[in-house]
C-alpha cells in the first residue's frame, strides 16, 4: 500500500512537470533566454513542487494518526455498548457499591488497569447508551422539546400547630383542648416540566422551559386535601449569546440565586418567612459575563413585578401596590464566579428598588441589598447562604406577611399595608453542605427573618391587623439525602420553627418528615 502511495506520487510529480514543459515553451518564444536561465526556471519549479510533495506527505501522516486515534475511540465505545447489553439483572438489582469496575477489554498494547467509575456515572452512562432505542417526544416544531419531572411523596408528622401542614413555615399558637399535633402525607409538591430548543436568532441560541406543580390550591370534594390543583411555577424564554443573556418570563429573583437543599419544600422554597427571598416573579433581565483565566464576573441588570402581600378578596385580579406606582421593581447584581471544580465559589451582591403606591394616595420607595454566597470550605463541604437589609420588601416572601380576613382587605390596604411598607426589615439564612459521595449527603441550616417589633407596635394601633403578625421567624433543618440511582432518592428531614408574636413568648413547632422521590 505504501509503495503503491509513493508511485501515484512520483507520477503525478512527472505529470505536473510534463505540463509545465508544454506551458513554457510561448513563453520562451516571447521572451528569449538563455540555456543557463531555463534550467534556473527548472530547478525553482522542482523545487517548489518537492516542497509541496513534502507538505502533503506531512499532512497525509497526521490524517493517519487522526484516523488510528478515531478507530481506538470507537472500538472503546463499542466494547462498553457490548459491556452494558451484557450486565444481568441480577447484577443491577443488587445492592450498588460505592466504587465499580468498567467492564472494558485491554488491549495487548496497553498496560493500562481497568477504569475506575462511580455507580451513578455507570448509570448515567448507561442511559445514553441507550437513548437511541427511546421514543422521543414529538413537538409542533422541528426542534428538540424534553419532558421532565419527580414524583414526590411526602408523608409528616407535625408536633405543634402551623400555617401549612405540607409546608410549614410559620408556628401558630395552639387553642385550648385542640390536638398537640398532626400526622399526614401528600404528592402535591411532585412537579413536572418542558424544555426546549429554538433555532438561532440574531446570532443566539434561544431555549424555553415550564415548570408545573400541583400546589395551586385544595379542591373540594372527596379526596381534595390531598390532590391539589395545578399550579404554573416558572415559564423563562432564553437568548444566549457568547457573553451575553437575555431571559424574560416567570422567573426566581436573580438577586437571590441560592436555595437551601429540602426535598420537604418543593413547592415552597425552604425559609420562606425565614429570610429567603424567593417569590417567583415576572421578570425581564439582561446578563452580561466577562471571562477571565480562573473566573467569571457578571453584571445582572433587570425589572420584575411580585405580587401583592396577601391575597385579594375579589376573585378578580387586582393591582397591587407596586403595579399601582406604573414602574417595575429595578434591580442589579454583581458577581464572582470560579470556574474550576465541581463546586465553583460564588460570591454576589445586589441593589434592588421598588416603588409603591397604596389606595389612600400614599407612596413608598421601597429598598434593599443582597449579599449571596457559595464556597467549599473542605473537599467535601459547601457553605451557601444570603442576607438582606432593607424595606418594603415584603413582596419577595423573606419575612412573615399577615393573613388578613376578606372584611378587613380595603382597609388593610389603605392603613396597614403603607406602614408596614415602611418598617426596616433584615433577614438571612445559610447551609452547610456535607457531601459524602455521589450518593450520599447532609444538610444543615438556619434562616431568620423579621422586622422592627418597636415600628409594629407603633402600626398596630393604626391598623389592629398588625398585632397579630410576627415581627421575627426562626427555622432550623436538618436533612439526609441519599441516591440509590440516578433516577431515585429518599431524604428524611427534622425542621424547627420558632416563631416570635408582638406580645408575649415565643411559639414552638416541629415537624419530622420523609421525602420520597422518582426522577425522570
Amino acid at each position: 500500500m505504501k509503495v503503491a502511495g509513493r508511485q501515484a506520487v512520483r507520477a503525478s510529480v512527472r505529470n505536473t512537470f510534463i505540463l509545465l514543459l508544454m506551458v513554457c515553451p510561448p513563453a520562451i518564444q516571447a521572451a528569449p533566454q538563455t540555456e543557463e536561465s531555463h534550467r534556473q526556471a527548472d530547478d525553482a519549479r522542482i523545487a517548489a513542487l518537492d516542497k509541496s510533495l513534502q507538505e502533503t506527505r506531512a499532512e497525509l501522516k497526521e490524517t493517519r494518526a487522526e484516523i488510528r486515534q478515531l478507530r481506538a475511540l470507537l472500538e472503546e465505545i463499542n466494547k462498553r455498548m457490548a459491556a452494558s447489553n451484557s450486565v444481568s439483572p441480577s447484577q443491577n438489582s443488587s445492592e450498588p457499591s460505592s466504587r465499580i469496575n468498567a467492564p472494558t477489554q485491554v488491549s495487548a498494547q496497553s498496560a493500562a488497569p481497568p477504569a475506575q467509575i462511580s455507580e451513578d456515572d455507570w448509570q448515567v452512562l448507561k442511559a445514553e447508551v441507550h437513548q437511541q432505542a427511546q421514543e422521543k417526544v414529538e413537538s409542533g416544531s422541528k426542534y428538540r422539546v424534553k419532558l421532565w419531572g419527580m414524583a414526590l411523596f411526602n408523608a409528616f408528622d407535625v408536633n405543634g400547630r402551623v400555617d401549612n401542614l405540607d409546608v410549614p413555615t410559620l408556628a401558630l399558637s395552639r387553642p385550648a383542648g385542640s390536638s398537640p399535633g398532626s400526622l399526614g402525607a401528600s404528592l402535591r409538591q411532585s412537579v413536572f416540566g418542558i424544555t426546549g430548543t429554538g433555532p438561532d436568532l440574531f446570532g443566539a441560541r434561544t431555549s424555553a422551559d415550564l415548570q408545573m406543580d400541583f400546589f395551586g390550591g385544595l379542591p373540594s370534594g372527596y379526596g381534595g386535601a390531598s390532590s391539589g390543583i395545578m399550579r404554573l411555577r416558572l415559564a423563562r424564554v432564553r437568548f444566549d449569546w457568547e457573553h451575553t443573556s437575555v431571559i424574560a418570563g416567570l422567573d426566581t429573583p436573580f438577586f437571590s440565586p441560592e436555595a437551601p437543599t429540602s426535598y420537604m419544600s418543593v413547592a415552597v422554597p425552604a425559609f420562606a418567612s425565614s429570610g429567603n427571598l424567593w417569590t417567583w416573579s415576572p421578570t425581564v433581565r439582561m446578563e452580561r459575563r466577562f471571562d477571565t483565566r480562573s473566573s467569571q464576573f457578571k453584571i445582572e441588570a433587570g425589572f420584575l413585578a411580585p405580587s401583592a402581600y396577601t391575597a385579594s378578596a375579589s376573585g378578580a385580579r387586582l393591582p397591587s401596590p407596586g403595579e399601582s406606582s406604573r414602574q417595575p421593581v429595578y434591580a442589579v447584581r454583581f458577581s464572582a464566579n470560579g470556574t474550576h471544580g465541581d463546586r465553583p465559589p460564588a460570591l454576589g451582591v445586589s441593589a434592588i428598588y421598588f416603588p409603591q403606591r397604596f389606595p389612600d394616595g400614599a407612596s413608598v420607595s421601597g429598598w434593599g441589598s443582597v449579599l449571596d454566597w457559595r464556597f467549599p470550605l473542605l473537599p467535601h463541604t459547601e457553605l451557601s447562604g444570603e442576607f438582606f437589609a432593607g424595606k418594603g420588601l415584603d413582596s419577595f416572601g423573606g419575612v412573615p406577611v399577615p393573613q388578613i380576613s376578606s372584611q378587613e382587605y380595603s382597609e388593610y390596604l389603605q392603613v396597614g399595608a403603607p406602614a408596614l411598607a415602611q418598617i426596616p426589615m433584615i433577614g438571612g439564612w445559610s447551609q452547610l453542605k456535607i457531601i459524602i459521595d455521589a450518593r450520599n449527603e447532609f444538610n444543615v441550616a438556619v434562616g431568620s427573618g423579621g422586622r422592627n417589633a418597636r415600628d409594629m407596635a407603633q402600626d398596630a394601633f393604626l391598623f389592629p391587623g398588625l398585632q397579630y403578625l410576627s415581627p421575627r421567624n426562626q427555622t432550623l433543618l436538618v436533612n439526609y439525602v441519599f441516591r440509590p440511582r440516578s433516577d431515585l432518592l429518599f431524604s428524611p428531614e427534622y425542621r424547627r420553627l420558632r416563631t416570635y408574636p408582638l406580645s408575649g413568648s415565643s411559639v414552638s413547632a416541629s415537624q419530622i418528615g420523609m421525602a420520597a422521590g422518582f426522577i425522570f
